[in-house]
């Protein structure tokens, strides 16, 4: 009650607690990026609500009176227990968030869709998701974890999501207007759907996939390309042409009946999605909570 009924300013406990410990109102002054008028005069303004004083002036600087001793010993003591309340409040907080970086297209067909049941089995975790439609740079980023697109699947503190299976996928409508032309032939007529070479990475072009599945095409050349995977399936859902699907991502798609699978053409790689601890040495709860879960989720051959 002492503080309210003296009306002691908490700036003015803090202009003190500077001067104390410099035995200087200059160098306080320096510290709070005030001026040294300013410190003295908050100084001043506490002593007279107190009744006392608390400094003496001595040869340049000051001392403390044993009533500023007194003061100096209780404003150390609070402000010390202030600290450790906001770091436990800011452990807390960071205990029970997390910070998820991957590419717009697994975080639009493979993670969304599952974040519900991560949310209802740990509904105390906030989810900070952070995506891009380039290469994923987990290592300069202050995110928890990240899902990306690697051939190193075996370093430490990395997990396989999924391995790369490539396959053409085109509309329903698509494939329904090709009736009676084999699905090799359909690959060889259809306009293609592409990636930009920048959004595309080192995810398998048209070139690359033709090449490993053992089959020319007279004009690989793509009819419309995109800068962005989101784009490329939408213009295939839309019957404007063949395009790639990665399995995981698609695979729902064609479950609820948006595209269908050109069949008989798949390619699989060493690459894959991975799933990055991208700081192990600072493990959380929340960390730890999703890793255990996104495990269960894999898509194994």
């Amino acid at each position: 009650m002492l503080l309210k009924q003296k009306r002691l300013s908490p700036n003015g406990l803090w202009v003190f607690e500077a001067a104390a410990r410099h035995l200087s109102f200059t160098a306080a002054a320096r510290e709070l990026r005030s001026t040294q008028s300013a410190v003295s005069q908050s100084v001043k303004a506490l002593e007279d609500v107190l009744g006392v004083k608390l400094f003496e002036r001595v040869y340049r600087g000051v001392r403390l009176t044993d009533a500023g001793v007194l003061l100096q010993i209780g404003v150390e003591e609070g402000f010390g227990r202030i600290e450790q309340a906001l770091e436990r409040i800011q452990q807390q907080r960071q205990q029970s968030s997390l910070s998820l970086m991957t590419d717009f297209s697994v975080a639009s067909y493979w993670l969304l869709p599952r974040l519900p049941r991560f949310r209802r089995e740990f509904p105390d975790i906030d989810v900070q998701l952070l995506t891009n439609h380039g290469d994923v740079s987990w290592r300069d980023s202050a995110a928890d974890v990240a899902i990306v697109f690697s051939n190193e699947p075996d370093q430490a503190g990395r997990l396989r999501l999924m391995g790369e299976q490539v396959f053409p996928v085109c509309s329903p409508s698509l494939l329904q207007e090709a009736q009676g032309t084999s699905e090799s032939k359909l690959l060889q007529q259809a306009p293609l759907l592409a990636l930009s070479v920048n959004a595309g990475q080192r995810w398998l072009d048209w070139p690359a996939f033709f090449q490993r599945l053992g089959e020319g095409r007279k004009d690989p050349t793509p009819a419309l390309t995109f800068d962005n995977y989101t784009l490329l399936i939408q213009a295939a859902i839309a019957g404007q042409g063949i395009a790639l699907g990665w399995q995981g991502l698609v695979d729902d798609l064609i479950a609820q009946g948006f595209l269908v699978e050109v069949e008989g053409h798949r390619v699989a790689t060493k690459l894959g999605y991975d799933v990055v601890d991208t700081h192990p040495a600072t493990p959380t709860r929340a960390k730890q909570r999703f890793l255990s879960w996104i495990a269960g989720e894999r898509i194994t051959p």
